[in-house]
């Protein structure tokens, strides 16, 4: 048992933590500390984010009147291709693995940092460099006119910035593959003793199943996106069917890549999903085994499905129909995940505070946007509604509708231990509802001019259309206002919030075990090696107004165990 003493240095507001240990710029831009290191991938994602946003609204306002006014043809082109490429590239491939994953992996593991640090930070600015090149096709004056998938022949033939933003692409490839190598390597050696890989948190499972991923498939289109910028410059002939290429070529390598790409996306947002409904219903995860090795599954499976984004390009009946099948083989441990989250619940205290409302937010959209893809992975079917706003509407609500509400919903979780500060919990809510609401209302519409045949990323439409095209512009704008209040709720409280203890949800994994916010060597302690998902292992300290393991409780204080620990 530890004395009183030792209790408050350990769990207690640290004078010097990873924020104030060091100051001055350089301090920020040489650490070596996956804090700061996440801490700055937060703000460079969540300006992607605001960018890309903008974007968005500009193209909504743009398609409020079926006349098409604001923008030119040209410039319609180029806005929702940036609008793709940097929230793809720059936000949502990044947000959660490497804002709030290197926040948190290390301490989750009770280690002091990842394997390697230097690869951290040089992981951090190959995306500043990439994401700086999407920037220069924007500033060059010559935009980017492709969409974000680059699709040849038009990408060899336009006059648009297509080396720049193909380049940016490319070196924000290299900063995903180093973040996986990191994880992979820091997950598989530098565990506490006796954590096991059955008494990791689900978030790592999640974590380790992505970087799987982006160390066997980035590099393949990190390859396919050389071969296009050495064809534009040199006419060698791989994908320009003027000099003996084939455009269908360059469709199967990047969606070889960009298929398993949508779950380095998703997975990393369930991981986080997996500890929300856990904690915020007290409740031991039902089926921790089979949501561990469905994240693996997902991996693996999703190496094997890309050709279902190419059943119109005139491939073979059998291949299709083999594509097909594997679409919705995938969709079982997806549908795994979502059926032990619904268990889980049952009968769980339920706390409906912001980060469970965007848990079950994500369930909901989730799943809206898992049954809908089951129709495009139907070949009769998907022959009608590919390319249509049908496609837009399931892509958006798997990848926005769940990646970003799991975003949001882990940044609630973590903000207080990042930084010793709570937020405000009711404008939370407001700004998840916000969120909510404005997203189905933006993308349900979607779906009905889609199954009617409105095509995508036309400028114009008939003016049947203009209806659905006003519903969902002005979702927009409401998901738009909810995504800032929910930003500007986080930053208030990371200045003015009220204090708040080490482990104000009762949260059983590591990360906990140490003060908010964390020291700069995460632990000043060994922690206490529990079970993630056992809560009755902490227990309330009214002097420290937190949660802590009954290991390091005063003895006289410790209420009796409701649950067996090994229950």
């Amino acid at each position: 048992m530890a004395s009183a003493e030792i209790r408050n240095k350990i769990f207690d507001t640290p004078s010097t933590s990873y924020l104030n240990n060091a100051k001055g710029w350089k301090s920020w831009a040489f650490t070596l500390d996956h804090k700061r290191i996440g801490l700055m991938y937060l703000i460079g994602v969540t300006a992607a984010l605001i960018l890309a946003g903008i974007f968005a609204l500009v193209l909504r306002s743009h398609l409020f009147s079926y006349k098409g006014a604001m923008l030119s043809d040209d410039m319609y082109n180029q806005m929702f291709t940036l609008h793709g490429a940097i929230m793809v590239f720059s936000f949502i491939i990044p947000s959660v693995p490497a804002a709030l994953g290197n926040f948190v992996l290390p301490m989750m593991l009770g280690a002091k940092d990842v394997a390697f640090p230097r690869m951290n930070l040089a992981s951090f600015y190959l995306w500043i460099i990439g994401t700086g090149c999407l920037f220069a096709a924007i500033l060059s004056g010559r935009g980017l006119d492709t969409g974000w998938t680059f699709y040849t022949p038009y990408s060899i033939d336009t006059s648009t910035a297509v080396i720049f933003a193909t380049f940016g692409a490319f070196v924000l490839g290299f900063s995903s593959i180093f973040t996986g190598l990191n994880f992979l390597v820091t997950i598989n050696t530098m565990r506490a003793p006796g954590q096991t890989w059955f008494k990791l948190p689900l978030f790592l499972w999640s974590l380790y199943a992505t970087s799987i991923i982006q160390v066997l498939a980035t590099p393949v289109l990190g390859i396919t996106l050389l071969l296009l910028i050495a064809e534009r410059t040199m006419h060698i002939g791989i994908f320009d069917p003027t000099y003996g290429g084939d455009p269908v070529l360059f469709q199967h390598f990047f969606w070889f890549y960009s298929h398993p790409a949508v779950y380095i996306m998703i997975l990393p947002a369930m991981g986080v999903i997996s500890e929300l409904i856990s904690v915020y219903s007290q409740k031991r995860i039902f089926g921790y085994s089979f949501i561990a090795f469905s994240s693996v599954a997902i991996a693996l499976l999703g190496f094997l499905v890309w050709g279902h984004h190419m059943f119109t390009s005139g491939q073979s009946p059998v291949v299709t129909l083999i594509f097909s099948a594997i679409t919705f083989t995938v969709a079982i441990p997806s549908a795994v995940k979502v059926f032990n989250w619904l268990a889980t619940l049952y009968k769980g205290s339920i706390l409906l505070n912001t980060p469970m409302c965007y848990a079950l937010s994500f369930i909901f959209l989730f799943g809206i946007g898992g049954l809908t893809g089951l129709f495009l992975g139907t070949l009769s079917v998907d022959i009608h509604l590919h390319d249509t706003y049908f496609v837009v509407a399931h892509f958006h609500f798997v990848m926005v509708g769940g990646t970003l509400t799991a975003f949001l919903g882990g940044l609630f979780h973590w903000w207080p231990k990042m930084f010793g500060r709570m937020y405000n919990d009711f404008m939370g809510r407001v700004g998840c509802f916000l969120v909510f609401a404005g997203f189905n209302l933006t993308f349900f519409p979607q779906f009905v001019m889609g199954s009617r045949g409105m095509p995508r990323r036309y400028a114009s439409y008939d003016p049947e259309f203009q209806i659905f095209h006003q519903l969902s512009t002005v979702g927009a704008f409401v998901l738009g206002i909810g995504i800032v209040l929910s930003f500007v709720v986080l930053v208030y409280a990371a200045f003015r919030g009220k204090r708040c203890g080490s482990n104000p949800f009762r949260a059983a994994s590591l990360e906990w075990q140490t003060s908010s916010p964390p020291d700069f060597h995460n632990f000043i302690h060994k922690p206490v090696m529990t079970d993630p998902y056992d809560f009755d292992s902490q227990v309330y300290d009214e002097t420290l107004d937190t949660y802590i393991p009954r290991e390091l409780a005063d003895p006289a204080k410790v209420p009796p165990r409701k649950t067996p620990a090994h229950h």
